[in-house]
């Protein structure tokens, strides 16, 4: 026996390191092992270029090893091996990093990096393990091959080993509650999560488990566009292609690769989870970057690779780590960036993007405000103005951060150029709105949150020539409080709130009054919808909607006033609550359409028959109750009861209507 003697422990690193609380996840030990074994062959090929090492490297390899029998499982490799000194300095003296100390010896003898920091991954062994043994012979001439062995207390034994072979065997006799870790389906698992892209062979009984090409890794001139894809759905399978993608490359002011996919959002995607995948020097550490990356882009998919974040990272150390914060807003400032080269370059395809990512980006813009001033000026709204636009391409385009600077090159392939020939939906940016409409409605938005319930509003508009935006995703609530502090001189105004002057027309046959009644004929309808409604809450105006169709026009619409309608939503959302439908809201009544004319002169024949309920009152108050469902109808539909009512009433008027007619 060489040496017996205890394990010294720096009393400045007094972390639990061989309780269960040195990581959250048991499995996490195979990852610390098979990345020490990387480190160790990696090592091996520096000392050989640096001329220290004159032997055969050989093909570099890490073998797994399940005994069901003895319950044991180990990992061996063909590296750089240790000595006793090596054994006794670095495994002994816990939380001393034997590969802080290589880097510094032979730095710039490699471009493949130490995975290693810290020098606590080797003891992570113990969290599965009652005994660890280590079976060791260095790559240095006339070395002596050597033993050690601890069962998890401070004692441990170092001895001399017949071993010939250069190269580490770490093995793990398990415990009892651990040894599911002698399934070789378990094993294959756990390599696949974390050591797919290691670039060292990983065999499991002959057979190679890993994938070894980290894509991101490479230099993007060698990566095809089949090949981004291909990636992607390995990732992420089963899912559509991304709409297009951005591989990070830079080492300043830290060093990060990676390949960030702009995916298609679906509606069962859920967008507070994160699906970007974090790596340290190829080892898989999280798919959880909701620490790193902006919240968001917490929709964005692949890969972010940084030697920069330790490998025994906790999510409380990275909310804390000052360098994480950087490279978290260095993602949002790259992807910034290839948003507005991508409006700038190819606007087509960013409108294609814009559908799926605008939402997240206006979050973005919302909360960062870094973020706010690289894009405020290429947010698109769909508009109702007729652009003349192209389509966005079908295929992907790839851009790269080249390693020059912060410029980004295209690498798309020529074959993937896009076929532009038919429109596409118009999509505008704010300013470009305010200036196409400064004679028309100088510093004036009219905005849509629902096309489809808002599309009588929005026609009206569009006739009388005035643009109209759609402000319908689920944040545009907010983004239009953002919009209206940034642009302090413009008033935006929904559709549905109120009707601009030029929508409306003096129709003059209203202010004439009749002499039999004393009144105008616009103040006659007032009176009478009035009366047959009887709601109090109710504001009713009487206006002639401008048409070359009145037909065309709707005979009434129902207005939400825009300072009371947006204090309800307020209310309603920070009582967590429904917006109830306001009692309080307008009928604007279409004194110019052809069926309110008719109610009046109708109205009046019933006026000559005489006093009391004739047919024809009721047939009027009928008529004027389903005039007013139908406004109702188109702002905001009907629960279960409102429908059997306006369907009862519908059956009424056509009754009556055929009563009338037959006579």
């Amino acid at each position: 026996m060489l040496e017996q003697g205890t394990i010294s422990i720096h009393t400045e690193n007094i972390f639990p390191i061989i309780k269960k609380s040195l990581y959250s996840d048991h499995q996490i030990f195979l990852r610390e092992l098979v990345s020490n074994a990387v480190d160790a062959i990696q090592k091996l090929k520096m000392v050989s270029r640096a001329g220290d090492y004159a032997g055969e490297i050989g093909e570099p390899e890490i073998e797994i090893a399940i005994d069901k029998n003895n319950k044991t499982l180990s990992i061996s490799d063909n590296g750089i091996g240790m000595t006793a000194e090596e054994v006794k300095k670095y495994i002994n003296q816990v939380a001393f990093s034997s590969a802080e100390e290589f880097i510094h010896k032979y730095e710039g003898k490699s471009d493949q990096p130490i995975i290693g920091h810290f020098g606590l991954g080797f003891y992570s062994s113990f969290m599965v393990a009652q005994k660890v043994e280590i079976d060791t012979l260095s790559y240095r001439e006339e070395a002596q091959a050597v033993h050690w062995t601890c069962d998890g207390s401070p004692a441990f034994t170092l001895e001399e080993s017949p071993r010939t072979t250069r190269g580490t065997t770490i093995t793990l006799s398990l415990q009892g509650e651990e040894e599911e870790f002698l399934e070789e389906a378990r094993i294959k698992n756990l390599v696949k999560t974390y050591c797919d892209f290691l670039p060292v062979p990983i065999k499991l009984e002959g057979e190679v488990l890993n994938k070894q090409i980290a894509p991101w890794r490479e230099s993007p001139s060698n990566l095809s566009q089949e090949e981004y894809l291909e990636f992607y759905r390995y990732l992420y399978p089963f899912q559509e292609e991304p709409l297009l993608w951005v591989h990070l490359n830079t080492d300043y002011p830290f060093i990060i690769n990676g390949i960030l996919y702009f995916p298609k959002m679906r509606p069962d995607v859920d967008v507070t989870k994160g699906q970007i995948k974090l790596f340290s020097n190829q080892v898989f550490v999280s798919d959880n970057c909701e620490e790193i990356i902006p919240q968001f882009l917490t929709p964005m998919r692949g890969v972010i690779d940084s030697s920069d974040i330790p490998l025994n990272v906790s999510r409380s150390a990275l909310q804390g780590d000052r360098t994480v914060r950087r490279i978290g807003d260095y993602i949002a400032k790259k992807v910034g960036d290839r948003l507005k080269e991508l409006f700038r370059d190819n606007r087509e395809q960013y409108i294609s993007a814009w559908k799926d990512l605008g939402t997240f980006v206006k979050f973005g813009v919302l909360n960062d405000e870094k973020f706010k001033k690289q894009i405020e000026d290429i947010i698109v709204f769909r508009t109702t103005a007729k652009l003349t636009e192209k389509p966005a391409a079908e295929t992907p385009v790839v851009e790269v951060q080249s390693s020059d600077g912060d410029a980004w090159q295209d690498v798309t392939p020529p074959s993937a150029s896009p076929d532009f020939s038919e429109p596409s939906a118009p999509y505008t940016t704010l300013k470009e709105y305010l200036e196409r409409n400064k004679e028309s409605h100088e510093n004036r938005v009219f905005y849509s949150t629902d096309a489809a319930t808002q599309a009588t509003y929005i026609e009206l508009h569009k006739n009388q020539g005035l643009e109209v935006l759609f402000m319908d995703s689920f944040i545009d609530t907010h983004f239009i409080n953002f919009l209206e502090r940034e642009y302090q001189d413009v008033k935006f105004t929904r559709v549905d709130s109120d009707l601009d002057n030029t929508l409306l027309e003096q129709d003059k046959a209203t202010e004439i009054v009749d002499p039999k009644t004393n009144k105008t004929r616009s103040e006659s309808i007032k009176e009478l919808f009035e009366k047959s409604l009887n709601k109090p809450k109710l504001n009713i105006r009487t206006e002639a909607l401008k048409s070359d169709d009145p037909q065309g026009t709707p005979p009434a619409i129902v207005l939400l006033p825009e300072i009371l309608r947006r204090m309800r939503e307020m209310n309603a959302m920070m009582q967590q609550q429904t917006v109830d439908f306001p009692e309080d809201h307008v009928l604007l009544v279409n004194t110019a359409h052809p069926l309110i004319q008719n109610l009046v002169n109708l109205n009046q024949g019933s006026i000559i028959q005489g006093d009391g309920q004739s047919p024809t009152d009721q047939l009027v108050n009928l008529i004027c109750q389903h005039v007013y469902d139908l406004a109702l109808m188109s702002q905001k539909g009907f629960d279960a009861e409102g429908m059997k009512s306006f369907v009862e009433r519908s059956n009424e008027v056509l009754t009556k209507l055929t009563e009338q007619a037959s006579k």
